[in-house]
């Protein structure tokens, strides 16, 4: 097999892998600190995409619209997320988690309703600028210009993950809240507040991860469906509430679906359901440590 055809998908594979983590990441940030399955989050990382088109779409011709649109989906999928928090799921942490599970599919329906009302089932496209046009060559290797921000942009995200939990006093807060919030509470720290923080980050992650996807792929009704199956097998390999997990996980899941493409092209897409299916059998509880 040609090496250079290998080097080739695994940095593709490994792009990939970063979309995949940063909106994982925010999955497993909500599972670990909040203890809830969050299903609608995998429509905000559809939203992410729209209003990033719609964004740059309205500041047409100038330089920085993609820069503007990256910034400013986050922004909206976390005011959609907090709106959702604060008004009605921070009624039902005490619940079950079948419960949980069965509100956020419900708000997953009415986002998906709400999208096809603003933006129709026409399908969209969002052209990065000029300069993150093109190929650039790494080691022989020709990789797409914008694949470098997907690479940049993952080990930035998990940088100011882990900056947040361990430099920051809510961060510290929220992993106290993850191992025991009964008794964070019983010290007088408002852990709705602590909640609200999480559960907003998370969101913002779910528009990140759709903003910085939209350059590469038609932004479309559904397109949230196959990501959000990927993310929370993403967690459950990972270990349910694990950043690092998450990112164990996406580059697992990224790099065997890009290999797969290469070794076998007709199943490609069932090489990283394989490789779940493997670490599950062998560790069922996540190749790291759970915070359930």
């Amino acid at each position: 097999m040609d090496s250079m055809a290998v080097l080739g998908q695994i940095l593709v594979g490994l792009s990939r892998a970063m979309i995949l983590f940063i909106v994982a990441a925010g999955l497993s940030l909500v599972l670990g600190v909040l203890r809830v399955p969050n299903v609608f989050h995998g429509s905000l990382y559809m939203i992410g995409a729209f209003v990033a088109w719609t964004v740059a779409e309205a500041l047409e011709g100038h330089p920085a619209r993609l820069w503007v649109a990256l910034a400013a989906a986050p922004l909206a999928t976390a005011a959609v997320g907090l709106a959702v928090e604060r008004t009605l799921l921070c009624r039902l942490y005490q619940r079950e988690h079948l419960m949980l599970i069965l509100f956020t599919f419900g708000v997953m329906l009415i986002l998906n309703d709400l999208v096809k009302l603003g933006w129709g089932p026409t399908y969209r496209s969002l052209v990065p600028p000029e300069e993150l046009q093109g190929a650039v060559s790494i080691l022989g290797v020709a990789l797409p210009r914008y694949n470098l921000v997907l690479l940049g942009a993952g080990p930035l995200v998990a940088g100011g993950l882990w900056l947040f939990a361990h430099r920051t006093r809510i961060g510290k807060i929220a992993r106290a809240a993850a191992t025991d919030r009964e008794m964070v509470a019983v010290l007088g720290i408002d852990v709705s507040r602590v909640f609200a923080v999480a559960f907003g980050m998370g969101c913002l992650l779910a528009g990140l991860g759709g903003a910085l996807v939209a350059p590469t792929t038609s932004i479309t009704l559904g397109m949230d469906h196959t990501l959000l199956i990927e993310s929370f097998l993403i967690v459950i390999i990972g270990g349910l509430g694990n950043l690092w997990g998450a990112l164990v996980g996406s580059l697992l899941f990224g790099v065997a679906h890009s290999v797969g493409l290469l070794i076998w092209p007709q199943f490609a897409v069932a090489f990283p359901y394989a490789i779940t299916a493997g670490v599950l059998l062998v560790r069922p509880r996540g190749l790291l440590r759970s915070v359930w």
